[in-house]
């Protein structure tokens, strides 16, 4: 598991209380002594012990050599730095990690592609989950998205028991999508919050999001289907409308008046929705898909707009049928 934040740790968790032998590797070397001593991530999973067969490593290597399976579980704006390491080859790449490359606006699995060639093995891990409910052996359904057949059956056979049930997808560009608009979604539902806004707004937000997020996949390639399911309107409900979500958090600490930086000082862990505002504002623009929810929250985390101005600007829009 490369990785050691909150969602990569309780997967890491997950697997070795199965009984497999999983390397938790993290680039903090003081992190991973912490752990090792601890037997825990005090820094973004407290409480949760660790299994026996759960190791904590810092070498990221010998990590590689002794995999037989490789799961990337670092942030987006990490992935492509994280993927210049690993110069042999894996089996195969599977990631937890949700969002879009900043510096291509590519998807992850184009970024894969381009370093292992086009049929390499890949698959993406998405759906509703937080990393204390699995880390917990709360009943979980994720989705498993990969065009090659071997590699997705070993991966849903690592994951597909106990606490968590894994769905097959081949839809790798909807997943990864979904993933990723969702973050900024449920900072405009926090924002809304944070204002005093209720309910309604909040239920219009993320049902107008469903719409920006399909218009734009579709357009990409993406299967409808893959909006309605667990990694699409599973994965935006359960971000948008619970405190768990640090996406929705970091909207809640500005709807209330916080400034960018301190909410994100508050939030204490990596936002992806802070990043994934301006790439799939950059996505709509490439392929002419209108995004106007995402777009407000862009302009606002560019400091072009305050959160009650983002509000006025959508209200203030031309009706249309739906």
């Amino acid at each position: 598991m490369l990785g050691a934040g909150s969602w990569g740790t309780a997967v890491a968790v997950h697997l070795a209380t199965v009984g497999h032998r999983v390397l938790l590797w993290g680039q903090n070397p003081q992190h991973i002594k912490l752990m090792m001593k601890e037997r825990v991530n005090p820094n973004y999973l407290p409480g949760i012990v660790f299994p026996e067969q759960l190791e904590p490593n810092c070498d990221f290597n010998y990590c590689l050599a002794q995999a037989d399976h490789v799961i990337i579980a670092v942030p987006s704006h990490a992935f492509a730095q994280l993927l210049t390491r690993i110069t042999n080859p894996p089996k195969g790449l599977t990631w937890l990690t949700k969002g879009v490359d900043p510096s291509s606006n590519e998807l992850l699995h184009e970024l894969v592609a381009k370093k292992f060639g086009a049929g390499f093995p890949v698959a993406v891990l998405s759906g509703p989950s937080f990393a204390k409910e699995v880390a917990r052996f709360l009943p979980t359904a994720l989705t498993l998205a990969s065009t090659h057949t071997s590699h997705q059956k070993s991966i849903h056979k690592l994951m597909h028991h106990n606490n968590i049930r894994v769905y097959m997808s081949e839809d790798l560009i909807g997943v990864q999508l979904c993933g990723a608009v969702k973050n900024v979604l449920a900072i405009a539902c926090g924002i809304s919050d944070g204002l005093g806004y209720g309910a309604n707004a909040k239920a219009a937000l993320i049902t107008r999001g469903l719409a920006e997020m399909s218009r734009l996949g579709l357009c990409m390639g993406a299967k409808s289907d893959t909006f309605q399911g667990l990694a699409g309107l599973g994965d935006l409900v359960l971000t948008c409308t619970d405190d768990q979500s640090r996406n929705r958090r970091f909207g809640l600490l500005l709807g209330k008046g916080l400034a960018i930086d301190q909410a994100e000082k508050q939030i204490g862990q990596v936002v992806e929705g802070k990043h994934n505002a301006a790439q799939i504002c950059s996505l709509a623009k490439e392929h002419q898909i209108e995004m106007p929810i995402c777009g407000q929250i862009n302009a606002l985390l560019q400091n072009r707009i305050n959160a009650t101005q983002a509000v006025n600007n959508l209200m203030s829009r031309p009706a249309k049928e739906e």
